[in-house]
């Protein structure tokens, strides 16, 4: 599970909705929770998915603080999905929605934030100075 990027998981599912399920909006109000104020939270398809893209970003950050050759492979896979992503999100018309756009960007997070962990896990000095006790 190492080298699979989590976050392919929320765009497949975007793209299973988007495609397969014509008509279906992201803004279509899943549940309401009723709020203290006496107002309710209408919490929507893209709300859902966005919280379960920001768990899977949890579990990603996780992974890119391990120090393995897998992570690097790891980190190129993210890449690549985010550079998928960016295409679809430009030239697809079913990807031009806020919740593919805020999915993107947690994508986007997930890149930087895995390659600046890995450059700066590289430039430790992790040899041992034999003149210490």
């Amino acid at each position: 599970m190492v080298a699979f990027p989590l976050l392919l998981i929320a765009f497949a599912i975007y793209n299973m909705v988007a495609f397969l399920t014509p008509g279906v909006a992201w803004t279509d109000r899943v549940f309401g929770v009723p709020m203290p104020s006496g107002v309710e939270w209408a919490v929507s398809a893209g709300d859902l998915l966005i919280a379960f893209a920001l768990f899977l970003l949890f579990f990603e950050v996780l992974k890119a603080a391990r120090n393995t050759a897998r992570s690097l492979f790891d980190h190129l896979l993210s890449t690549v999905i985010f550079i998928g992503a960016l295409v679809e999100f430009l030239l697809v018309k079913q990807a031009a929605t806020s919740t593919f756009a805020i999915l993107l960007l947690i994508s986007l997070v997930d890149v930087l934030g895995g390659w600046s962990v890995a450059v700066r896990t590289a430039r430790r000095d992790f040899s041992i100075d034999p003149s210490q006790p």
